[in-house]
């Protein structure tokens, strides 16, 4: 092919693009020079990600025969991650049968490699006393390296990163209950590893020598117990202790209902994650190693990998575009497609009105708030807010602004501190008052197309342990009060502002 005269890298079929590794290893695949060529069911979905203009895009389904083999094109690494995650009563068959056609089709196109993304297994425990869950990843293994192309199977554990599953189980776990009632398994003993360090070597086994057919056990330096890791956690995300009670009678079935009723991730999500911690999970063998060698500072460690993991609310790198809410920085960042409970409680309200002025009216007003102009809403409230504030060794309202007309990023405002301005654009705040979390308030101003304006309202907490939870949903019943009458209000200032002269002489129409 005339991409390979150039010297272009493999090209790569990624399955699972809209899915937590998939799409985190396609940039990584780019970046390190291969070409790519994505395979969704529903393309739709990676519109919005920064990388799709980079990469094809072919419309299958893996349990499509027809559809595969023409993804499968001129393809020279295929990389199989998609699973069901032990739901519905015909998991099992429908994961082999999607295994076999994709094996079949990359038997057919000439594939030089098939990598694999299973799940590790615990040693010396026959396969039919593992959950479904694990026991059908077995499976899928076996059937790829069976397939009579050179095969690549990871075969990981925990895997760190916000957006995965067993990582946001763990940090919802921690974060919301400082008291934990838990099943047995919090005993198990788990190798975790990091989501970066996954990538990495899936990465490096695109140029695995041929010969290569066979499963390699991945896991970071770290052996812990479920309970050691929760531990750790919330250590690392500096939350108070856990206290962690076992209770024996909690049988897999019974935990999934109580990770359901306590986190976000659903039930029949949980039930399969609960089933495989049933045994220890520790890698047998590092022979990764000798064809993907680790680079200084890998494998990554827990606590670490947690830091990462957290480092996206950490240092408020909140979106700064209205319409790209998590366009990812770091592999351990959330993404657009995972699921609306990966990357931890980020609660928002949002509002937004169409104003009948100008964006520089509006600008003007959304440029002047606080200090002597106040917060356009409920004054009695703000006031209460900035007492209550001091009363607890807060800041409160009392440092007002800088200058009544300007702010500049790093301005103290009241309780809070200019984090990020884009003149005529966007304001973000940061609070600084005494909180059980971490809080933003951000204001746009945007044309509408009709030489008037749209302003959108957007304040965002981040809690912290279950009193920040209770936080949230406490004074939740008044933001339609606080937070509506401040956009409603920032509107009806915008349109009663006199005109610039800028303004003045504009043409009209």
């Amino acid at each position: 092919m005339s991409d390979d005269d150039r010297g272009a890298g493999p090209r790569c079929l990624v399955t699972g693009a809209t899915g937590y590794i998939g799409g985190r290893l396609v940039p990584e695949l780019l970046a390190a020079g291969h070409r790519v060529r994505c395979l969704a069911r529903s393309p739709g979905r990676l519109r919005d990600q920064p990388w799709t203009g980079e990469v094809e895009v072919a419309r299958a389904d893996v349990t499509d025969a027809g559809s595969v083999a023409a993804a499968m094109r001129d393809v020279d690494v295929a990389y199989y991650l998609v699973h069901a995650l032990g739901t519905g009563k015909d998991f099992e068959e429908n994961d082999r049968r999607a295994a076999r056609i994709f094996a079949a089709a990359a038997r057919t196109a000439g594939v030089r490699r098939v990598v694999y993304l299973g799940g590790l297994t615990p040693a010396g425990v026959p396969e039919q006393e593992l959950s479904p869950h694990l026991r059908s990843r077995a499976e899928v293994g076996r059937i790829l390296l069976d397939s009579g192309v050179p095969t690549t199977v990871l075969r990981a554990a925990v895997i760190i990163g916000s957006g995965s599953v067993s990582f946001e189980m763990l940090r919802h776990l921690t974060e919301r209950l400082p008291v934990m009632v838990t099943p047995r398994w919090v005993h198990t003993r788990i190798q975790p590893v990091a989501v970066r360090d996954v990538l990495r070597l899936l990465v490096g086994s695109a140029r695995m020598p041929r010969e290569v057919n066979r499963a390699f056990d991945i896991g970071g330096p770290d052996i812990l117990t479920y309970r050691e890791m929760m531990t750790r956690y919330a250590r690392v995300a500096g939350l108070s202790r856990r206290f962690v009670v076992p209770v024996p009678v909690l049988t897999p079935g019974l935990s999934s209902h109580w990770v359901g009723l306590v986190t976000p991730v659903p039930a029949s999500i949980a039930r399969p994650l609960a089933e495989s911690l049933r045994h220890e999970v520790v890698c047998g063998e590092q022979d990764i190693t000798r064809y993907v060698p680790a680079p200084p500072g890998h494998p990554i460690g827990f606590d670490e990998a947690v830091r990462l993991a957290l480092r996206r609310v950490r240092e408020a790198d909140v979106a700064t575009r209205w319409s790209s809410a998590s366009v990812p920085g770091a592999p351990s960042d959330p993404l657009p497609t995972d699921p609306d409970w990966a990357g931890g409680s980020l609660y928002a309200d949002r509002r937004e009105a169409r104003v009948d002025a100008p964006v520089d009216a509006l600008w003007r007003v959304i440029e002047g708030v606080g200090g002597d102009n106040g917060w356009y809403s409920f004054p009695l409230a703000w006031a209460l807010r900035g007492w209550l504030d001091r009363l607890a060794g807060g800041v409160g309202l009392r440092r007002g602004r800088r200058d009544a007309q300007r702010l500049r990023a790093g301005d103290s405002l009241d309780f809070w501190r200019v984090e990020e301005i884009e003149p005529g654009h966007l304001l973000r705040l940061r609070a600084e008052m005494r909180l059980p979390g971490l809080a933003w308030l951000e204001m746009y101003a945007e044309p509408d197309g009709t030489g008037h304006s749209l302003y959108r309202q957007r304040a965002l907490f981040h809690p912290r342990g279950l009193l920040g939870q209770a936080y949230w949903w406490g004074v939740s019943p008044f933001h339609a009060v606080v937070f509506g009458g401040m956009a409603r209000n920032i509107a009806r200032a915008a349109r009663q502002s006199p005109p610039t002269r800028t303004e003045e002489s504009a043409p009209v129409g």
